[in-house]
């Protein structure tokens, strides 16, 4: 049984070789894209703003309730 998957966010926990990209142990916000995770990639918005794919194994995703999500989306979208 799939759950409802609304905003979806992952924990960094590696980030070699993107240390301007990505912090290791902060919270980002994926967004879902088939071809990606077809290649074993994840579309994360990095530092910049924008949306990059990542090697999965780089994150871990995280449920977070949903007055935490809202807050986060809402202050990305700012």
């Amino acid at each position: 049984m799939k759950q409802k998957e609304s905003a979806q966010f992952v924990v960094c926990l590696n980030n070699e070789g993107y240390k301007a990209s990505l912090e290791v142990g902060k919270l980002y916000r994926f967004v879902p894209d088939e071809e990606a995770a077809a290649e074993g990639l994840l579309r994360v918005i990095d530092e910049s703003g924008e949306d990059y794919a990542f090697e999965e194994a780089r994150f871990h995703r995280v449920s977070l309730p949903a007055p935490v999500e809202k807050v986060l989306l809402a202050s990305s979208h700012s």
